[in-house]
């Protein structure tokens, strides 16, 4: 039972960055707007946030920081693609390339010239487990009700996104914009600034992601700290079929393989690491070309109609 649940809680805190990234780039793809740039805001928005709490020591700032840049990058995306009518796939990869480089940079010039390595190998403040009375200390619950603040946020926000989507005027708009544009903005939705808002709300919940990983999951900075988990939330965006409500499975299979991986290597398995490094990338591809082979023989693959098109209010 204890080791049960001790994969339990790795499997959440690992997945609970790609929980609030697969949930953002939903909305994004939902408007229309397809951004491929996640690999390079997560890890800006994980720099940004680890800088922020080490010189100020306020984790509430840091959260805002790590959302403020994923927004903001987001936002770049979303006038290159929008306004300037930009190929969406060109200005996302150019996102993920600016934002590695750069926040390699960030990371060799914020730290204390003291440190070689500046930001790498620094400590900070960081939001630690926190067992809810009662719960926490049952062995199985254990696993949900003791961990972090992102974590216990994770839960609120999947059936709040879910309900917003589905359940609301305005998830009703924003699903219109990225099925059909032109009915939409015949009805009198501003559609560009829709695929605006989403865009950039979706970029805050990506930064947010980024931020639990230097702020959390591996508390501090390094380089490629994201492991190449902005590629692996594309991936689940379709797994999850643009349901935020399927979001927790796919991050929880790649978050279990994680927790299982290092469970095995702890054990001292014969198994080389990199195979078992390997293992959750693996995972979770194979069940997204399975999940999507069985979804478009159901003919219900769920992509928004319009997703990866820029739209001009004079076409037809």
């Amino acid at each position: 039972m204890d080791l049960i649940a001790s994969i339990l809680t790795i499997t959440l805190r690992a997945g609970t960055s790609l929980v609030y990234a697969t949930v953002g780039e939903t909305f994004t793809e939902r408007s229309g707007i397809l951004n491929l740039g996640l690999e390079g805001m997560m890890l800006m928005a994980a720099v940004s946030s680890f800088a922020t709490v080490y010189y100020t020591g306020s984790l509430a700032l840091a959260l805002l920081v790590g959302a403020a840049v994923g927004a903001a990058l987001a936002a770049v995306h979303a006038f290159l693609t929008t306004t300037m009518r930009a190929n969406q796939v060109v200005s996302g990869l150019s996102i993920t390339l600016f934002g590695t480089g750069f926040a390699s940079f960030l990371g060799q010039r914020l730290g204390p010239e003291s440190n070689s390595h500046r930001l790498v190998g620094l400590t900070a403040d960081r939001f630690s487990p926190i067992a809810v009375p009662g719960l926490g200390d049952i062995p199985f619950l254990r696993a949900f009700f003791n961990q972090d603040l992102l974590t216990y946020g994770m839960y609120l926000l999947i059936p709040l996104a879910w309900f917003y989507l589905y359940r609301t005027r305005s998830g009703l708009w924003l699903r219109a914009v990225g099925e059909d544009p032109q009915t939409a903005d015949a009805m009198g939705i501003n559609v560009f600034r829709t695929k605006y808002l989403y865009t950039m709300l979706g970029g805050a919940f990506v930064g947010l992601g980024g931020a639990h990983l230097s702020l959390a999951y591996t508390p501090g900075w390094s380089e490629n700290i994201t492991g190449g988990r902005g590629w692996i939330v594309i991936a689940l965006v379709i797994f999850s079929t643009w349901n935020p409500a399927r979001a927790i499975w796919g991050a929880l299979l790649f978050g279990g393989i994680n927790a299982v991986q290092f469970r095995l290597q702890a054990a001292g398995t014969t198994i080389p690491a990199g195979i078992l490094n390997m293992l959750p990338y693996v995972a979770t591809i194979v069940v997204l070309v399975l999940i999507t082979w069985w979804e478009a023989l159901s003919k219900r693959v769920g992509a928004p109609a319009s997703l990866g098109n820029a739209y001009m209010r004079e076409e037809k």
